[in-house]
């Protein structure tokens, strides 16, 4: 695997080596497919990097929540999706996260309010030691069939620093006065 840093999007402005991720660890990115567009952040300051989808040629599994099956996608690279089906949609790419970090994926805003697609495990997780090839799961939470395109910006991925602690069996005693609730303050 060739490890190569992939340029700044076109119309970028020059930002210090620290915000461009140079001198620091860096995601290892192997497109699978030559007209692959790569994960980008659209602006400065976005933390999350524009994923799209990569449907030419492919064949995608869908779920009802009842039964599964997979789908070809059209010659157009167009992919239907009914009310109430799930999709993992790939995304023609595998990355290697540095040691520490996952990848949460996230729906863009404006898919969720304008298409009513959703990502139903909110955010999705992908682990720094995930061989394969990303996708993303996508259902149509809308009341109309939702056209996917291939290259279409369909998610988001964040990266995040997470930390590992080990679990040590003991007494919880309560720190506060709080009873109750979800795990939170609601």
């Amino acid at each position: 695997m060739s490890e190569k840093q992939l340029a700044p999007s076109e119309g970028a402005t020059a930002r210090p080596a620290a915000d461009r991720g140079e001198g620091a660890a860096a995601v290892i990115f192997e497109a699978l497919h030559d007209d692959l567009v790569p994960p980008e952040r659209a602006t400065f300051g976005a933390a999350g990097y524009d994923l799209r989808a990569y449907l030419r040629g492919r064949r995608v599994r869908v779920s009802t929540g009842e039964a599964e099956e997979e789908r070809a996608v059209t010659d157009a690279g167009e992919l239907d999706l009914e009310p109430g089906v799930t999709a993992l949609i790939p995304l023609g790419f595998r990355a290697r996260l540095p040691r520490g970090f996952e990848a949460q994926i996230r729906i863009r805003s404006s898919v969720a309010f304008r298409r009513g697609l959703m990502i139903p495990n909110a955010p999705g997780t992908i682990d720094s030691d995930y061989p394969d090839e990303w996708m993303v799961m996508l259902r149509n939470d809308s009341t109309r069939t939702v056209t996917l395109s291939h290259g279409e910006r369909i998610a988001q991925a964040v990266l995040h620093r997470f930390s590992v602690l080990p679990w040590t069996e003991g007494a919880v005693a309560q720190t506060t006065d709080r009873k109750g609730g979800f795990g939170s303050t609601g």
